[in-house]
């Protein structure tokens, strides 16, 4: 049963390249070991690298917006990311493989489409190709149609309220419950769209008539959230400010910054958790059934 898992595994990885080398981008490799959080407020695991701290790296994300400014327009990767995150549930870990996407000249629309049409590529392929190990593991997968539901957050609120004694006010994250409650009333893969500002990263870009909501949205299964993803802040004046209004300091985003300051083309993208699109696939009901060796809170070894 294990091997099968992790034959599928490889199939689904596959079945991400190819679907992207098709849509024309092209796989990059960013550097684990960085100076910087990327994420504001997300824990990092701090090592020492020579003579100065530095940290394992959260998201390819700056990285990644970098490549936009170099005239590299569709970018992914699947690598490692590490969040020093102390859960210790069925669908976290804390050493993850995330699938990610950087493309210029695309808004939030544009990459919500290519992830929809690669999350049903992936379950073609996987049925297609992993026919002996779907066997072994008693599945008949059902491939997901497009286009995927698209809820508003404010629309999301609203049916978790009618539907769950936990009461979210606007401005609220999504609790693991409420995204239970929404997913069994949806009943299928949807996104959630139109976040509140306050609650998205620095890099996602507002609405210009509605500065408090954001372009970002959340790709869920109806069990759990599989990616984020946002067309970004690309104007440095206003990166520069959404970094220091959410409490960091900008000097440490220097790298960063600097390319904005030269310009740089309007650009969207979005990260996917490998082992949440797997689990969710095979209905596994734990993440770490699905990862050769998982790293948690409490295991570091083998």
């Amino acid at each position: 049963r294990t091997q099968a898992v992790f034959h599928i595994r490889h199939h689904m990885l596959s079945a991400v390249r190819e679907f992207l080398e098709q849509e024309g981008f092209i796989e990059i490799n960013t550097p684990k070991v960085v100076a910087t959080a990327t994420e504001g407020g997300t824990a990092l695991f701090p090592i020492t690298y020579f003579d100065t701290e530095a940290f394992l790296n959260q998201s390819p994300q700056l990285f990644k917006q970098l490549m936009m400014s170099g005239g590299m327009d569709k970018v992914f990767e699947i690598g490692p990311i590490f969040r020093a995150e102390e859960h210790d549930t069925r669908r976290h870990l804390n050493e993850a493989t995330s699938i990610d996407i950087e493309a210029s000249f695309m808004d939030h629309e544009d990459v919500m489409v290519i992830l929809e049409n690669l999350v049903v590529y992936v379950y073609e392929k996987v049925a297609e190709r992993a026919v002996p190990s779907l066997k072994t593991l008693g599945i008949e997968l059902t491939i997901p149609t497009v286009p995927f539901k698209r809820l508003t957050y404010d629309e999301a609120i609203e049916v978790n309220n009618e539907n769950s004694k936990e009461f979210l006010e606007w401005g609220d994250d999504l609790s693991t419950n409420a995204e239970k409650v929404i997913g069994k009333f949806i009943g299928e893969h949807y996104f959630i769209t139109d976040w509140p500002t306050e609650i998205k990263p620095y890099y996602t870009q507002p609405y210009e008539d509605k500065p408090t909501v954001t372009k970002a949205f959340d790709m869920m299964h109806p069990r759990m959230e599989l990616s984020s993803g946002a067309q970004r802040v690309h104007d440095h004046d206003m990166l520069h400010k959404r970094i220091q209004d959410q409490g960091l300091n900008p000097d440490g985003f220097e790298f960063y910054l600097k390319a904005f300051r030269y310009g740089i083309p309007p650009h969207s993208g979005w990260g996917l958790g490998a082992e949440r699109l797997l689990m969710t696939m095979l209905d596994v009901d734990n993440i770490r059934d699905v990862v050769l060796f998982p790293r948690d809170r409490k295991r570091v070894s083998p």
